[in-house]
């Protein structure tokens, strides 16, 4: 099954929820997925995770971004924080989740297999 790489460019929590959501279905079913968090995306990585629409979620009986976060983690979906972005966001990758790796577009873009999916979120 072709793999799903998912780039996220912008710091918005609730294109990271649709991203993860996504990611982690594929991640599910088998396949490959990966989320690059591009640039400013990178601080999203600030903790505490929390959507704007967290609460509204949750009554619905839906995880939060948070533990959309860690069940994308547990699924296995291969997750990078660009290293221009971590500077940026003046954060060390070591400081973050040890299954979070880093990288750049051109690392990104060498891993793709030709059947693969590329989606900008």
């Amino acid at each position: 099954m072709p793999g799903l790489t998912i780039v996220l460019s912008a710091p918005d929590p609730e294109r990271l929820r649709g991203a993860l959501v996504l990611a982690s279905a594929q991640a599910a079913i088998g396949a490959p997925a990966r989320l690059f968090l591009q640039l400013d995306a990178v601080r999203l990585l600030a903790a505490p995770l929390v959507g704007p629409q967290d609460a509204e979620h949750r009554a619905a009986g839906l995880p939060t971004l948070a533990q959309l976060w860690a069940d994308a983690l547990d699924l296995g979906v291969a997750l990078t924080a660009c290293q221009s972005g971590l500077a940026l966001a003046g954060r060390a990758l070591d400081t973050l989740d040890p299954r979070i790796e880093g990288g750049g577009p051109l690392d990104i873009l060498a891993r793709l297999a030709d059947d693969d999916r590329l989606v900008m979120a």
